[in-house]
């Protein structure tokens, strides 16, 4: 009875200890409030720790010893006390990458990896730049954190991006799909009827796209604003100006023509990036994803600038969105005037333009599905 108390009463209390390395240190973060004079010891190859703070168990003594991997530098390793932490620099006796921090391939329950600071072999960074190790090492991050924690905790950003591009391809899918219905079951005469069908899922997808001129701002993908909002701003224009604001539009065979275009774009575009977010690159889907564009791009151009051309003479009859003096403005503005400048914008340097961003890319990306041995990754 006495012997069982007395073991209860000596039970060793060991705190959070995190680490990670450069090639030349190690550096631990130990998770204790209010330390009060801790004791610490360096040895050659061993480091051991004690104190009285605020921990998991409460305000206790804690303590914990580490048998390291190498030779460390004793003489220069130091830690400092924070309100809320200890923080250790040990420095190595010999620059090189370590496997492991401990001596032995079993790591204690209570040693973590420092994931804020983890560095590779191959990190060349500034130690004191914000990291974002899931986006920098994306395999090797991978495989600690499941080591670690035993699943993969996916970072919110990238489940947004998942989530986002998901909804999107299920809304064009679902325009493509009853457009395919309506036209089996129909035929021709079903193009009359379109717009009034799927007009409104489509504006709500196509409202939704000016989140992807965010997310390059917000760093969520890579590239520039620009194209993108060049793109959608270009499609809204017609959905809504052109289309919308002229009933007399909307039953012409031009619209199913385009309404199909934009959405068999978009079925391609966004399972592709769904799957380059998991890492998994499908041969036939990067292909079509870089190559539909060729034929479908120019035949959305064209299918858009003939919305517009046959819109001029509707415009100038109702004068809808025309400003026409005297005003207290004194301003003028005359809309079939502005829809012929916009329609040689589109079809000469903006048709330029999209195509050839689209080529570069098509080549930075398909260049080495047929190039045998020289087939890269780039991104």
């Amino acid at each position: 009875m006495n012997s069982s108390t007395t073991t209860t009463s000596k039970q060793q209390l060991t705190p959070l200890v995190y680490w990670a390395q450069t090639e030349d240190q190690i550096t631990l973060k130990v998770e204790l409030k209010d330390s009060k004079q801790p004791n610490v010891r360096f040895d050659e190859k061993s480091l051991k720790f004690s104190t009285y703070g605020l921990g998991a168990r409460g305000l206790n003594d804690y303590q914990f010893a580490l048998n390291l991997f190498s030779k460390i530098d004793d003489d220069d390793s130091h830690f400092k006390v924070y309100d809320s932490k200890i923080e250790f620099t040990i420095r190595k006796e010999q620059p090189a990458w370590w496997p492991r921090l401990t001596a032995t391939p079993q790591k204690p329950h209570w040693l973590k990896i420092d994931f804020d600071r983890w560095r590779t072999e191959d990190d060349v960074v500034d130690e004191d730049e914000p990291r974002d190790v899931m986006e920098d090492y994306s395999s090797a991050s991978r495989k600690l954190h499941l080591e670690e924690l035993g699943y993969i905790k996916e970072s919110g950003k990238k489940v947004y991006m998942v989530f986002y591009n998901l909804c999107q391809f299920v809304g064009f899918t679902y325009v493509l799909l009853v457009m395919s219905v309506l036209y089996y079951r129909d035929g021709p005469d079903s193009m009359s009827k379109i717009y009034e069908t799927v007009g409104n899922p489509l504006k709500f997808c196509q409202l939704l796209q000016y989140l992807e001129v965010l997310h390059p701002i917000f760093g969520y993908t890579k590239g520039g604003p620009l194209i993108p909002f060049c793109q959608v701003t270009g499609r809204n224009f017609v959905l809504f100006v052109m289309l919308t604001l002229e009933p007399r539009m909307q039953t012409k065979p031009v619209v199913f023509y385009v309404f199909c275009i934009w959405a068999l774009v978009e079925v391609v575009r966004y399972p592709y990036y769904i799957t380059q977010m998991f890492e998994s690159d499908i041969g036939l889907l990067t292909w079509l994803r870089y190559t539909i564009w060729i034929p479908l791009y120019p035949m959305g151009i064209l299918c858009e600038g003939i919305i517009i051309l046959r819109n001029i003479p509707y415009f100038e009859e109702t004068k809808r969105l025309s400003v026409e003096l005297p005003n207290k403005w004194n301003f003028a503005f005359d809309m079939p005037s502005f829809l012929k400048v916009y329609l040689i914008v589109l079809v000469l340097p903006g048709t330029y333009l999209l195509m050839t961003y689209m080529a570069k890319a098509r080549a930075k990306k398909l260049c080495g599905i047929s190039g045998g041995s020289k087939k890269t990754h780039s991104n």
